[in-house]
């Protein structure tokens, strides 16, 4: 007599399918897991771009366009007043190229105003004993090199100060900048110069290009060609190495001094570009009118994402940082409120921008 506990053999077969054949199931079972990773990485995507810090300041951005456009409704926006933001943003955009390279390293540049200025003035009394507003193409190819080489000098000599000399980056140029506003002031005798090539004005300064004026060109090129370099190319990751641990960067094999140099070379020699078109737009020097350019620059770096403890930055972050403050004083004009609270506002922001990445800096520690 069987054990009825004990199952017959014919009681231990698998019942037959009555659902999907078993290829279907095996091809089912093969593809759950090619589904997963694919909504994962979906996820993590969507989750990247809710964290990331370009998006934040994006969104920043479109609250103060909607904010300002519904306050001046048909004077806010406008093609006029865009295409002006975008042509005053120009020099601001080229100082904050090099300014997110020097923070990314955890440095900083207080001279990029007064370098623009510096090489302006150059480049201006070049002008002004070779041609003056006669000036042709070829001296003012000259003039624009020489002061663009005096802005990468004075940011290559900044630089040795902080690499080598090992001076504190706030303090170093500090220095920078109270040196080129100085000498700008000696080599114009305290007068702005006021002659410079009709050329340069009527191309550079107010000339167009496919129906976009070359302010703008030059500045969105230089962007993208320097995000390019960040992004892709070693000296992109030797910032960012340098800026993450220095020491760790050093026992890796990179020269961090030459490399430090060459980061605040850069700085200058972008202010310097921006010298040059500021002189083109305004056909003046304008040797008294870049006093918080600095403050500025540094607000719109560090509202794209750049953390002055240095490691993380990026060039998108920058480009949408730029016209926050720009889009602000302009908005603050529109619908008539004294332009001198885009200081107070744009220092608060700058304080509140540093005091987020603080507080994400902690939090990541916690983590």
């Amino acid at each position: 007599m069987s054990d009825p506990q004990v199952p017959s053999p014919a009681s231990q077969r698998a019942p037959a399918p009555t659902g999907p054949t078993s290829d279907e199931g095996a091809r089912r079972q093969a593809g759950a897991p090619e589904g997963a990773r694919r909504r994962a990485g979906q996820q993590g995507l969507w989750r990247r771009l809710i964290t990331a810090s370009a998006t934040w300041t994006f969104l920043v951005l479109v609250i103060e366009m909607a904010y300002f456009t519904a306050a001046a409704p048909g004077k806010f926006l406008t093609a006029t007043d865009l295409s002006l933001i975008s042509q005053g943003a120009a020099p601001f955009l080229l100082m904050a190229i090099g300014q997110t390279f020097v923070i990314i390293t955890a440095g900083i540049d207080l001279s990029v105003g007064f370098v623009l200025v510096l090489s302006g003035v150059v480049a201006g009394e070049y002008y002004l004993s070779h041609g003056a507003a006669n000036a042709g193409a070829g001296t003012i190819w000259v003039g624009a090199i020489i002061g663009i080489a005096v802005g990468a000098g004075w940011g290559l000599l900044q630089g040795v100060l902080v690499a080598w000399a090992k001076i504190p980056p706030l303090i170093a140029t500090l220095a920078g900048l109270g040196g080129a506003e100085g000498l700008s002031y000696l080599i114009t005798g305290g007068s702005d110069v006021r002659v410079v090539p009709n050329k340069l004005v009527s191309s550079i300064g107010t000339g167009y290009i496919f129906g976009v004026q070359w302010l703008i060109v030059i500045s969105f090129a230089a962007t993208l060609v320097f995000g390019l370099v960040l992004a892709y190319t070693r000296f992109g990751r030797y910032t960012y190495a340098i800026g993450s641990n220095p020491e760790a960067a050093a026992r890796a094999g990179i020269r961090v001094n030459l490399h430090l140099m060459k980061v605040y070379a850069l700085s200058g020699l972008l202010s310097g570009v921006a010298g040059i078109l500021d002189l083109a737009y305004f056909g003046t020097t304008t040797i008294s009118g870049h006093p918080l350019d600095n403050l500025t620059v540094i607000t719109a770096v560090v509202l794209g994402g750049a953390s002055l403890f240095g490691g993380r930055g990026s060039m998108l972050g920058t480009l949408i940082g730029v016209f926050i403050p720009l889009m602000l004083a302009t908005g603050l004009i529109i619908v008539g409120v004294n332009q001198y609270w885009q200081y107070i506002l744009t220092g608060a922001v700058l304080a509140a921008a540093v005091y987020l990445d603080q507080f994400r800096r902690r939090l990541r520690e916690r983590l």
